[in-house]
């Protein structure tokens, strides 16, 4: 299974080298390091997260830990464990790879401060040769993939090569489950090539128990050690400064076709709502700002987008006309986060599984969900059931939520306590993994 999977690579590589330069388009930064996505890594390849030239000729001794973070959800997900392992193993760089190039940019925002000792290179893709040039090039001692990544191919030659595979972080849902079964012996070889799983639930880790990994552990989420950058709440705090005191929604991390919804809702609820609210919508993908930009202006609503206020200037303000205002900047969530006074989690409105509530929580922010989490399933029922979390059938359902929450500070603010306590809860994930690593692949 595994030589026709490697054939149907090669045959579809013009089609998927075609996509990405046409992805180019919206993104100029598909466009960029093709030769990395190929596995050809020159004397220089990669690059450090302040932008200095790196690869295997880095003047850093010690062991090469491989970590993968395939876009940015995963990205900010690993800041923990990244710091964790550079810590605790100060003679080690880290490679950091990606699949796309907001993963790569969110990962240069985060991790500048440790310079050399983080470089950063696009995932070459799934096929012997490839992955086997990275390999040679960096000589990686460990793999460790973020959250649901399984390349056949990337396990099989890291298993030739004697590099440990380690899924960290990792999350698996029933429907993900069923599609690997449906693949049969080439994602089951796959994971019983898998040296170490450290799961995020009991159930996660049944279920990959169950595609045959032998060591599987439960180490909770990573994500609940995320320490919210002083810079972050400068800036919501700034942004909070030029909005003023009228109440904000926050809608965090909107997929395609639910802002359409919002904004219907929206317009449908304002009788309801605070007459000053203001709708702060971030969508999850860069690439489509200017998309929703229009469709606020389609609704006959004032727009005014982020990267328009130059929150240095201390004057700044946000006209008071502004009934929307879009989240058009990179590397700002939890900032936006600190700005809001409560706040929907997007990807839950349709059927797309939704994103990850902890970042709000972690700030003490009252959270609403859509019905679609089955991506975060266990997360968002133990917050909703910890208080600090609502669900909401649909986007008519967020409306009400939110203008009772708006509308009563003591529910407000206690839902919000709630929503902190549960976060803090949950911390210690990243320890736990590091002891995991120490035992099985890192001995």
């Amino acid at each position: 299974m595994r030589l026709i999977y490697s054939f149907l690579w090669w045959l579809a590589l013009p089609l998927v080298l075609t996509r990405l330069w046409l992805r180019g388009r919206k993104e100029p930064g598909y466009r960029q390091h093709w030769g990395e996505r190929l596995g050809f890594y020159g004397a220089h390849a990669g690059t450090d997260a302040a932008g200095a030239a790196a690869g295997s000729s880095s003047p850093q001794a010690g062991p090469v830990l491989w970590l993968h973070a395939v876009s940015v959800g995963e990205t900010r997900a690993a800041e923990p464990l990244v710091d964790a392992l550079l810590a605790e193993y100060p003679a080690s760089r880290i490679i950091l790879t990606h699949m796309t190039p907001t993963g790569r940019a969110t990962g240069k925002a985060l991790f500048a401060r440790h310079g050399a000792r983080l470089q950063q290179a696009y995932l070459p893709y799934d096929t012997a040769s490839m992955v086997g040039r990275f390999i040679r090039h960096f000589r990686p001692a460990i793999c460790i993939l973020m959250e649901t990544e399984v390349w056949p191919n990337l396990i099989a030659v890291c298993s030739a090569r004697g590099v440990p595979v380690v899924l960290a972080n990792a999350r698996l849902s029933e429907r993900s489950l069923r599609k690997s079964y449906r693949l049969g012996s080439l994602l089951l070889d796959a994971a019983r090539g898998i040296t170490l799983v450290a799961a995020q639930t009991e159930a996660d880790a049944e279920r990959v128990r169950s595609l045959g990994v032998a060591n599987v552990a439960v180490t909770g989420s990573i994500k609940f050690d995320v320490v919210v950058p002083a810079a972050a709440l400068t800036t919501g705090a700034a942004l909070r400064s030029a909005i003023g005191a009228r109440p904000v929604l926050l809608c965090a991390s909107t997929r395609e076709g639910e802002e359409e919804l919002i904004l219907q809702a929206y317009l449908q609820a304002r009788s309801t709502l605070p007459a000053d609210l203001l709708l702060l919508i971030v969508p999850r993908h860069p690439q489509r700002f200017d998309e929703v930009e229009k469709l606020i202006a389609a609704s006959s609503l004032s727009v005014a987008r982020r990267s328009q206020l130059t929150l240095s200037d201390v004057a700044v303000s946000l006209p008071a006309t502004t009934q929307v205002l879009l989240g058009d900047s990179m590397g700002e969530m939890f900032a936006y986060y600190a700005a809001c006074d409560c706040a929907f989690v997007g990807g839950s409105l349709l059927a797309l599984g939704g994103q990850n509530l902890i970042e709000p929580a972690a700030l003490g922010k009252p959270v609403l969900i859509g019905p679609h989490t089955f991506n975060f399933a266990l997360v968002t029922e133990d917050a909703i059931a910890a208080g600090g979390a609502q669900r909401v059938a649909d986007a008519a359902a967020l409306m009400q939520a939110a203008a009772h929450l708006l509308g009563d500070s003591a529910a407000r603010t206690s839902m919000g306590q709630q929503a902190l306590a549960f976060a803090n809860q949950h911390r210690g994930a990243t320890a736990r993994t590091l002891d995991l690593l120490h035992s099985f692949a890192l001995r």
